[in-house]
């Protein structure tokens, strides 16, 4: 794509036009929300950024070909300091905010990839770069003289538009592209090794397609009416949008896990919104917005917060890997290693009046992004969650149930479904918190690069899940970065009722991509709340025996999980509650402790594991209880009669009797509670 042409010297004054997110009667809202309670401590750690390293950093270490870590820390710099002149108009602040404007046009290019050896590609620093000048020009206002607006606006138009559009013009028209690669003056070597070839098509469903669609979008509605290109880009953005808006599930929810839906559904509600501020298109109906921000909700898990520090890993040369605050803790399935952000919820809110949004906004997510401060409305009514949201079958085959939203409650998830971006070899794994506690665990902070050790953290033998002789299910090296594999498993039962939820995962399409032999790798789960949780595994082969083993992961990475096995039982503390798994199965299953191999400066990963001999069909029951830490658990009874399982007995508050029938072929067992 050609440069547009330079905007003509007679433009519209900035007090005639709409600003793209916010206008003058808004500010009073928007300085009021850094006074919040919900805003006030993240306001205060924005005031208390150093200005000092701040200006050192742009004036003396800032790399002009180092777009991954220095152009953003650059954009970081002007978001921050332009906000928070446009509260408290701090001289200092401007000053800065200026001098990040000032660096990031210093930058010849503004993003790592190229199209064809010649155009810049922007997947995340020229598209993210792009949107934070434009709304820098809001923020700073009059702050900025005419002459300094139209030199963001010609370095955006110059180096931000065709960056953004190639990409969305790519992945529209995959037929027509030359071929995608690394930028050689970039500073990337870390990912060098990366095959891009078949990014257009990769990237066509992952969160990296909406953030270049959004920014095209946000620059088309800024720049139309001045510049004739910006009709072409804003079409090619809406029809982008909209063919992006299938990612998301019927009932919103999203595949790349609740991290990147976090960061996804910001850029979808800042383009639906500045198109509809600016140029009057509604396209905010686009997704269901409600139902997205239920998934969102379904995916918070907060736990007790005992102020322990986790080690830091870097992800690449310079940046550690986010930690996730445990007031902030999710179900963590795939990469996502981020609280869910009160920024889309709160927006839900405003547009579409939707109380449980304004709920999430304010009472269960992380203020974590600038934009919870533009879109916050305290006035807004909020209402809790209901019980008919304690139980969630999503349509992508996660499972979520729970006893409530507290650190106290639990909450039981599986992991079923199929591939996506950002994905792990998880399926059929179970995360499951307790009185404040993760008791069964899925690890964060895996490597995006496989030949980093932490590689291993998305393997199916670091997650909750079933290996056939000694194997998961099938999974991608890496080659081409963290995109899907071909793995799928399907809910194939689901129940719930007073107290109580069941479920089956058939993984055996995933298992037979390793092992052709594989019949059924079923996994059923009953949940009889608040604390106890049955597995009933089934494994089945044709031409030959095989080995199994579960593997139940232990929470320490904050070095206060531990792990005692003994007979058939094994027993998981952490701080507040104690996990005890009991063993029983046709063939003679045993109970050991392992641990993954990984050095220890890597992470120190414990499991629990049964391992079941070899045989051509397995069913092992493992019966995991949970109490609070110094409470005995319960007298149970595990029987196995006419094929039938049955567990019974008491523990704490629960009068327990479930049985469970195993159906012929690949039908979903029998459960009765």
């Amino acid at each position: 794509m050609k440069s547009p042409r330079r905007v003509p010297a007679k433009q519209p004054t900035r007090a005639k036009r709409r600003g793209l997110l916010f206008d003058a009667a808004d500010l009073p809202r928007i300085r009021a929300n850094t006074k919040d309670p919900r805003f006030a401590e993240y306001w205060q750690t924005l005031l208390a950024a150093d200005l000092a390293a701040d200006t050192n950093f742009l004036k003396n270490e800032l790399s002009l070909t180092n777009h991954t870590l220095h152009l953003l820390k650059a954009q970081k710099i002007l978001d921050r300091t332009s906000l928070i002149y446009l509260v408290n108009r701090d001289p200092a602040q401007l000053a800065l905010a200026k001098l990040a404007i000032r660096r990031m046009l210093d930058f010849p290019e503004w993003d790592s990839f190229m199209e064809g050896g010649r155009q810049i590609l922007g997947f995340q620093r020229a598209t993210e770069g792009t949107v934070a000048l434009l709304l820098a020009i809001d923020y700073l206002g009059d702050a900025l003289s005419a002459a300094e607006v139209a030199e963001i606006e010609q370095n955006v138009l110059a180096k931000g538009v065709p960056a953004c559009y190639a990409p969305v013009y790519g992945m529209k028209f995959p037929d027509r592209v030359q071929g995608w690669g690394w930028n050689p003056r970039s500073e990337v070597d870390e990912f060098r090794h990366l095959d891009l070839k078949r990014w257009p098509l990769i990237i066509n469903a992952t969160n990296l397609k909406i953030i270049p669609t959004a920014s095209l979008g946000i620059a088309a509605c800024y720049f139309r009416g001045r510049v004739p290109e910006a009709e072409g880009w804003l079409e090619l953005a809406r029809s982008s949008a909209k063919a992006f808006s299938t990612m998301y599930g019927s009932d919103g929810a999203y595949d790349e896990g609740v991290s990147y839906w976090g960061y996804t559904t910001l850029y979808m509600a800042l383009f639906a919104e500045v198109l509809w501020r600016t140029q009057g298109i509604d396209d905010r109906q686009l997704i269901d917005y409600s139902g997205t921000v239920r998934y969102a909700l379904a995916n918070t898990m907060p736990t007790i917060d005992d102020h322990r520090p986790l080690t830091d890993f870097q992800h690449i040369k310079g940046w550690s890997m986010p930690t996730v605050k445990p007031a902030f803790d999710i179900v963590n399935h795939g990469d996502s290693n981020g609280g869910v952000d009160v920024s889309a919820a709160a927006w839900v809110a405003r547009t579409h009046g939707d109380r449980l949004a304004q709920w999430v906004a304010r009472d269960i997510g992380e203020a974590k992004q600038l934009f919870g401060f533009i879109w916050y409305d305290p006035k807004a009514k909020a209402s809790p969650p209901g019980r008919a949201l304690l139980d969630c079958r999503l349509s992508n085959d996660i499972v979520v149930s729970r006893t409530g939203w507290k650190a106290e409650d639990t909450v039981l998830a599986l992991r079923s479904g199929g591939p996506g971006n950002h994905e792990h070899a998880d399926r059929s794994s179970v995360i499951f918190k307790a009185y404040g506690e993760r008791l069964l665990h899925d690890p964060f902070r895996a490597a995006y690069v496989a030949k980093q050790p932490r590689w291993l953290l998305r393997q199916t033998e670091a997650h909750t899940a079933v290996l056939i002789n000694g194997r998961g299910h099938q999974y991608h090296d890496g080659s081409e970065g963290t995109n899907a594999s071909w793995a799928v498993a399907r809910v194939i039962d689901y129940r719930t009722g007073a107290g109580w939820m069941t479920v089956t995962s058939d993984a055996t399409d995933a298992y037979q991509l390793v092992n052709g032999q594989v019949t059924r790798v079923h996994r059923t789960l009953v949940f009889l709340k608040p604390d106890l949780v049955v597995f009933l595994d089934r494994v089945a082969l044709r031409g030959g025996p095989a080995t199994v083993q579960l593997r139940f992961q232990v929470f320490a990475e904050d070095l206060a999980g531990t792990l005692a096995t003994s007979g058939g039982e094994f027993t998981i503390g952490r701080p507040h509650a104690t996990l005890v798994g009991r063993v029983a199965s046709t063939g003679g299953a045993a109970v050991r402790a392992g641990r993954l191999g990984l050095e220890e400066k890597d992470g120190i990963y414990p499991f629990a594991e049964v391992v079941s001999p070899e045989a051509d069909e397995h069913e092992i029951l493992t019966v995991c209880t949970a109490r609070p830490a110094g409470e005995a658990h319960g007298n149970l009874r595990i029987s196995r009669a006419a094929g039938q399982w049955r567990v019974s007995g008491r523990h704490g508050g629960l009068k327990v009797n479930v049985r469970i029938t195993p159906a012929a072929g690949n039908a979903a067992p029998v459960v009765t509670v």
